[in-house]
């Protein structure tokens, strides 16, 4: 169906360029934002990892925060803090991203001590050693949480033998053995030119930043023939392709103590984000299940039944395949009429698929939701940013376009067929 016209002052145009070295630069004016967001991205998620670097990437991203060259320990932050911003970073399966929220009048000297942070990182020794004990208590922490537990071991069921299996925060014994050498590698291997993209948004109109980029630290950032050998982020160590996401289906059940609810995980395998139109379908049809008490799953099981205390269906796009996943908590002694009445309900979809009045409201949920999302620049500056080092940089308003492309029957045809519940990986969680 046809959307109504976008104004521009809601989805300014973004406008890029590469660096001489393939570095990508994403600029978004929004001329009513009162601040300047600068976000850095690289793709240097945990999925980049030999077996023996197992959880450094996020033990990475901690340590850039101890200095640089440049900057002793705490004093970018101290710096940042200073000029009225803030920062954050975060670390996935396929990438890390690094950002400063600034005023618009201190976003070039925010901008110079942010590439000074994250492309000249420190790591001396006795910071590395006090920062490996913060990362191992992180560990310890998500260990100690039965429902991360349970997601974890989902996880491995799930995608046996590929990186998504394994835990962004690593393995311990292999967090024990690293050392800065083995980081200074790893950062040497996967910041480089091509793998990097940054992002600005915010009122950036007048400040002249992609002047300023042009001549700052990003420049000098190595490609890809200036390095050594790398396996590459489609390739596993020792030069094999890297695997493509093959979900295992089956059913499995797992007894864990301390764990308030019992609750079913169930997941399956999904385009990859690189599909953007698969991916609108995919967001469109786990909305219109789980997203509010007139969907489906929440209707029927929490409203109707009341077998339910809660339960949520949520795409989680990602770059070698997307994984749709349910949650539903419940009482322990209604396990098998949860599992029962939700396969039910799922292959119930072929026969009775959504219908128009299900597919609008689900189509304006997302499409809210992400016109919401690009009000403040910090949300713009993470999707272009993302887009840019991803090379899949689109107008602020395509998203929208795809969404108005699917109809019922083509969620009947394309879609609703990849949620068949034998084709879930299924893991009954109960409290020991």
């Amino acid at each position: 169906m046809p959307l109504p016209a976008e104004s521009p002052e809601i989805f300014p145009a973004p406008h890029s360029f590469n660096l001489a070295n393939g570095v990508r630069v994403v600029s978004v004016d929004q001329e009513q934002a009162p601040v300047v967001c600068l976000d850095f991205w690289c793709a240097a998620g945990s999925r980049t990892e030999t077996a023996q670097e197992s959880g450094i990437a996020h033990f990475l991203e901690h340590m850039v925060f101890k200095g640089s060259g440049q900057l002793a320990a705490g004093e970018f932050d101290r710096r940042i803090e200073a000029l009225g911003g803030s920062s954050n970073a975060a670390t996935s399966f396929d990438d890390v991203h690094y950002h400063v929220l600034i005023p618009p009048e201190a976003a070039p000297e925010a901008l110079d001590l942010l590439l000074d942070l994250v492309l000249d990182p420190r790591l001396d020794a006795d910071d590395f050693g006090m920062e490996k004990q913060v990362v191992l208590e992180e560990l310890a922490q998500s260990e100690d949480q039965p429902e991360e537990v349970a997601f974890q071991r989902l996880l491995a069921l799930a995608c046996p033998g590929h990186p998504y299996g394994r835990p962004i925060l690593g393995d311990r014994q292999a967090l024990l053995d690293h050392d800065p050498l083995r980081m200074s590698l790893f950062h040497q291997r996967r910041y480089r030119a091509e793998n990097c993209s940054l992002a600005m948004a915010g009122a950036v109109g007048a400040l002249e930043l992609e002047r300023h980029v042009a001549a700052s630290a990003l420049v000098a950032l190595p490609a890809a023939n200036d390095l050594i050998e790398d396996p590459g982020e489609d390739q596993a160590p020792g030069g094999e392709p890297f695997p493509s996401l093959r979900l295992q289906s089956g059913r499995h059940e797992l007894l864990l103590p301390r764990l308030e609810a019992a609750r079913l995980l169930m997941v399956w395998e999904f385009p990859a984000a690189a599909d953007l139109d698969a991916v609108a379908g995919a967001d469109l049809l786990t909305t219109l299940l789980a997203e509010g008490k007139r969907s489906r799953l929440v209707q029927r099981l929490r409203e109707d039944l009341r077998i339910v205390e809660s339960i949520d269906l949520d795409l989680n796009v990602l770059e070698a395949g997307s994984l749709a996943m349910l949650e539903a908590v419940f009482d322990g002694e209604q396990a098998d009429q949860v599992e029962a009445e939700i396969a039910k309900m799922l292959r119930e979809l072929a026969d009775q698929p959504p219908t128009e009045q299900e597919l609008e409201r689900a189509r304006r949920l997302v499409s809210n939701g992400y016109r919401f999302g690009l009000e403040s620049a910090s949300s713009v500056a993470g999707l272009t940013g993302h887009q840019g080092l991803w090379g899949r940089l689109t107008p602020l308003s395509h998203p929208l376009e795809l969404l108005a492309g699917w109809s019922v029957e083509r969620l009947k045809e394309q879609m609703l067929p990849r949620l068949d519940p034998e084709l879930a990986c299924r893991l009954l969680v109960l409290p020991a």
